[in-house]
Formats: C-alpha cells, sequence, structure tokens
C-alpha cells in the first residue's frame, strides 16, 4: 500500500440488495482490505453490505472501525464484533468522524444513503477541503446510472468537465486495490480548476 493510505471508508448499503454479485463483492473488499493492512472505516451496523464488508474484514484479521449515529443503533443492529466503535449524535458528525479517519473512499453498492455519502466527498474534494482517492466500484454495473448522471449534468452545464477527475470507477475490487496502492494522498489542495 502507499505509504499515506491506511484507512478507508466504504460507503455502501444498509440492505444486501437483490443481486448476489453486490455481496460478493463487499464480502471480497472486506478481505482484501484486511489482508493488505488497511482499516476499514464504515457506518457500523451489522445488516445488508455494512455487515457483509465488517464480517469479512474481521474474519481475515483486519482491522474494523465502526462510526453509527445512535438512533440508527436501533434500526441498523450494532454489529458486535467490530473492536471499534464510536456511537455519535447524529449522521453530519457520523459523516465528519468517518472523514476524520479515513485516507480515502470507496463507495461500492448502497442506496439513497450511500449516494449520499459519495456526492459528499465529491462535492468536498471539488471544492478544495481534500484531495484524497474516492472510488467507486462498479460491481455487478452498479455505478452505471451515477456515472450517466454526471455526464447528464456536465452536457446540461451544470457541472465543469474537469469534475470527472474527482473519483475514479473501478470495475471490480482487484482494482479497487490497485488504486489504493498506487494512489498518493493530498491535503490542502486547490479547487480545481475553478469548478
Amino acid at each position: 500500500m502507499s505509504d499515506q493510505i491506511r484507512s478507508a471508508a466504504i460507503f455502501c448499503g444498509s440492505r444486501p440488495g437483490r443481486n448476489p454479485a453486490h455481496a460478493a463483492a463487499a464480502q471480497a473488499l472486506g478481505t482484501a482490505m484486511a489482508e493488505a493492512g488497511l482499516t476499514v472505516v464504515y457506518g457500523g451496523g451489522g445488516v445488508g453490505l455494512m455487515g457483509v464488508v465488517a464480517e469479512a474484514a474481521i474474519a481475515a484479521g483486519g482491522r474494523v472501525h465502526g462510526v453509527i449515529p445512535e438512533f440508527l443503533t436501533r434500526i441498523e443492529r450494532i454489529f458486535p464484533a467490530v473492536a471499534e466503535l464510536e456511537v455519535t449524535t447524529s449522521m453530519h458528525s457520523r459523516k465528519t468522524r468517518m472523514f476524520e479517519l479515513s485516507d480515502a473512499f470507496v463507495a461500492i453498492p448502497g442506496g439513497l444513503g450511500t449516494l449520499d455519502e459519495l456526492v459528499e466527498i465529491i462535492t468536498w474534494r471539488q471544492l478544495g477541503l481534500h484531495d484524497r482517492p474516492v472510488i467507486v466500484l462498479d460491481a455487478a454495473g452498479w455505478a452505471q446510472p451515477f456515472v450517466a448522471l454526471v455526464e447528464a449534468l456536465i452536457a446540461d452545464g451544470f457541472v465543469d468537465p474537469a469534475c470527472r477527475r474527482l473519483f475514479t470507477v473501478a470495475a471490480d475490487v482487484p482494482a479497487v486495490m490497485a488504486l489504493l496502492r498506487s494512489a498518493p494522498t493530498a491535503e490542502a489542495a486547490a479547487p480545481a480548476d475553478r469548478l
């Protein structure tokens, strides 16, 4: 791994989804991150793809750091095997804490919450608040509608074409890991070409 990439936040669904390929990708990512010595930072729940990622990383001997808002502890069921778990007061403080703990960000299949996290972290990069890698795992084509939306926003003049470089789409888990290995992180980035 890059000397600077020690942890990655995983944005993912609190549901497993209908396609078994999504859970398989979540399991493969948790295992690969553990084997690479990377800390998995995730939403703290034991359900859906969140639970799959955490369980796989722990089973492979990895370090997992969960961050969950107090009100979700009754909905998403805390995963008891997670040794490091923070309970925050709100969704906003959860996302801020995950940002603080992470050297990179990886979005895998999920729903509206996953999209919220992904768009926010891309926007923060656009605004120059960070320049950490943002990777979108295109498991079973999950990322294609998101990429199409970004392209539509570019075509309509709402987003600068330079925004394409704010995130990278990876076809599979080996591609995600290769990007994490090769990606330097750099704080204090300037906004990308006045996006």
